[in-house]
C-alpha cells in the first residue's frame, strides 16, 4: 500500500512512547529513504556550521558540537539495523540494498569535512596542552583517528576514489549479509519418519516440527533449517550419520551454492577491494590497516597469540580425538571422524565418562528460570533491577521488554530481549542497541535490543561509554546488559 504523501514520517517525529522507544507499528519500509536523506541533509547542515566558525578551535566549539551531529541520522539507521536483522522483509532489504551505498558516502563526507578536519586536527596537534579531562582527551583523539583513517588526509582526487570505495564495500557486505541469510532461511532438510529422527531428544523434535509448522509443511512434519538453534541440536544428537553429513554440508555451504545468492564472486571483490583501501593508507594489507586501529596492533602480535594457543591446544585435541575414536570404534564405526561427526560422538564421550546428557539436563534449565538467573547476577554484581514490561510492543511478538533500574531505584533504561529464532532473522547470538546513553545528547536512558538464539554463542557487541557518545569499550555479556544503563 503507498503511504500517504501528507501524513508524517514517523521515523522523523519524535519518539514520545514508552521509553522512546521507536513506533515500530507505525513504521514502514517505505519511510527510510526519506527519512534517511533528511536526516542526512541535517548532519551536513550542522558540520558546516561548525567548519563556518569563525572564532578559534575549542572543546567546546568543535568537539562537542562534532560529537552530537547526526544525532538523527544515529536514530534511524540504528533502527533499520535492529529490523534488517531481527524482522526482516524483502522490502527493508530492498532498502538496506538501495541506501548501502548512499550511507557510506555520506560517511565519508561527514569524516572527509574540510572545514571540520581543519578545526579537529588543530585541536588534535595541540591536545595536551588543553588541559582536557581524560575522557575529552579520549574523545578528541577518538573523532580525530576515524576521520583520518577515514581519508581526510587525502587530496581531493584520492578522497573520491577512497569515498567510491567505500561505497562499493558497502553494497558488497550488504548483498554478502543478506545471501547468507536467504540461503539459511529457505533451507530445509525434510525428516521422513522415526527412523530420520533417530537420537533426537523432545526438545529437538519439538524444534524441528515447530520448524516445519512455520514453512506451511504438512501436520506432523519435521525440519532441520540452518539455524543455529536447530542445527547444532541436531548434528549433537541425530544418530543419522548421513543426515548429518547433509545438514552439515548444507551449514557450511552458506553462500556457495550457485545461483543469486552464491557469494564466491561478492567476496572476491570485497578482498579486492579492502587491498585497495588499505594501499591507500599506506599499508601493505587489510590485515595491517585493520589491526592498527586495535589493541592487538600488528599480525606479529595476533600470530604471536595464536601460536602459543595453538602449541597449547594441540596436545588437548589431539587426546580428544583419540577419545572420540575410540568411542566410535565401541559402537562399531570404523574410519576417522569427520566435520559432522564431531559433536554427536563428544556426546557420547561426556555421557559415558561423567554421567551426562544434555538432553535430560535442559530440563532443569527452562529460559525463564535462566533470564531470571541472568538478572539476579546482574543485580548482585551491579544493583540494576529488570522489570519486565508486558504492555510494552517491540517489534516481534517473541521480543520481552523490560525496564531497567540503577542501584537507586531509578528507571534507567529498558532492555529488549529478543530469544527465539526466526527466518526473518539472522541467526546467532549479537546485541545492538536503538539508542544509547550520553550525556553530550541529553540521552540520559538507552535502549537495547539484544538476540540469543544460538545455544553457546555468547558475544557482546562494543558498546557506548555513558560520559561520550563515541568513546568505545568492549564488555562482556553480563556488563553489556548492565553496565551501560549505570549514570
Amino acid at each position: 500500500m503507498p503511504l500517504d504523501p501528507v501524513a508524517p514520517n514517523p521515523l522523523l517525529l519524535p519518539w514520545s512512547g514508552p521509553f522512546g522507544l521507536p513506533p515500530f507499528a507505525q513504521i514502514a519500509p517505505a519511510h527510510f529513504g526519506p527519512a534517511l536523506q533528511e536526516a542526512m541533509r541535517q548532519q551536513i547542515a550542522e558540520l558546516d556550521a561548525i567548519g563556518a566558525a569563525t572564532e578559534l578551535p575549542s572543546f567546546d566549539n568543535t568537539v562537542v558540537p562534532l560529537d552530537k551531529a547526526g544525532a538523527l541520522l544515529y536514530r534511524i539507521e540504528a533502527v533499520l539495523s535492529n529490523l534488517t536483522s531481527s524482522q526482516t522483509s524483502p522490502e527493508l532489504q530492498a532498502v538496506q540494498r538501495d541506501t548501502a551505498a548512499l550511507l557510506a558516502a555520506h560517511d565519508s563526507q561527514v569524516k572527509m569535512h574540510p572545514g571540520v578536519f581543519a578545526r579537529l586536527d588543530a585541536l588534535h596537534e595541540r591536545r595536551h596542552a588543553l588541559e582536557l579531562a581524560p575522557e575529552q582527551l579520549r574523545l578528541l583523539e577518538r573523532l580525530h583517528q576515524d576521520a583520518v583513517r577515514a581519508g581526510a588526509r587525502f587530496d581531493a582526487e584520492a578522497q573520491a576514489r577512497y569515498s567510491s570505495i567505500m561505497q562499493q564495500l558497502a553494497e558488497l557486505t550488504t548483498r554478502f549479509a543478506q545471501n547468507v541469510l536467504a540461503d539459511e532461511s529457505s533451507y530445509q532438510l525434510l525428516l521422513l519418519g522415526e527412523a530420520d529422527l533417530a537420537g533426537l531428544p523432545g526438545f529437538v523434535r519439538a524444534a524441528a516440527a515447530q520448524a516445519a509448522v512455520e514453512r506451511g509443511l504438512p501436520a506432523g512434519s519435521h525440519v532441520i533449517t540452518l539455524s543455529r538453534s536447530l542445527i547444532v541440536p541436531f548434528l549433537t544428537f541425530s544418530e543419522r550419520r548421513d543426515l548429518r553429513e547433509t545438514a552439515w554440508r548444507a551449514w557450511n555451504a552458506r553462500g556457495e551454492t550457485g545461483g543469486e545468492t552464491d557469494n564466491r564472486e561478492v567476496a572476491r571483490q570485497i578482498l579486492v577491494l579492502r587491498q585497495a583501501q588499505a594501499e591507500a593508507h599506506g599499508y601493505a594489507c587489510y590485515a595491517d590497516y585493520a589491526l592498527a586501529d586495535t589493541m592487538a596492533g600488528s599480525q606479529k602480535a595476533v600470530f604471536d597469540l595464536l601460536n602459543e594457543v595453538w602449541q597449547r591446544a594441540l596436545p588437548a585435541a589431539e587426546r580428544e580425538r583419540q577419545a572420540l575414536i575410540a568411542m566410535m570404534r565401541s559402537h562399531g564405526v570404523a574410519g576417522e571422524p569427520e566435520a559432522w561427526d564431531w559433536r554427536y560422538w563428544s556426546e557420547k564421550v561426556r555421557q559415558a565418562r561423567f554421567s551426562i546428557e544434555e538432553s535430560e539436563l535442559k530440563p532443569y534449565f527452562p529460559l525463564d528460570r535462566m533470564v531470571e538467573a541472568v538478572f539476579d547476577c546482574a543485580q548482585r554484581l551491579f544493583g540494576v533491577r529488570f522489570e519486565a514490561r508486558p504492555e510494552v510492543a517491540a517489534y516481534h511478538p517473541d521480543v520481552k521488554v523490560y525496564e531497567v533500574f540503577d542501584a537507586q531505584g531509578r528507571s534507567a533504561g529498558v532492555f529488549l530481549h529478543d530469544n527465539f529464532a526466526r527466518q526473518t532473522k539472522r541467526s546467532g547470538a549479537w546485541m545492538s542497541d536503538f539508542n544509547y546513553q550520553s550525556r553530550n545528547r541529553g540521552l540520559s536512558d538507552p535502549s537495547s535490543s539484544t538476540t540469543t538464539t544460538s545455544p553457546r554463542a555468547r558475544r557482546a557487541s562494543p558498546r557506548c561509554c555513558p560520559l561520550m557518545t563515541r568513546a568505545r569499550c568492549s564488555m562482556s555479556l553480563a556488563m553489556a546488559c548492565t553496565a551501560c544503563f549505570l549514570g
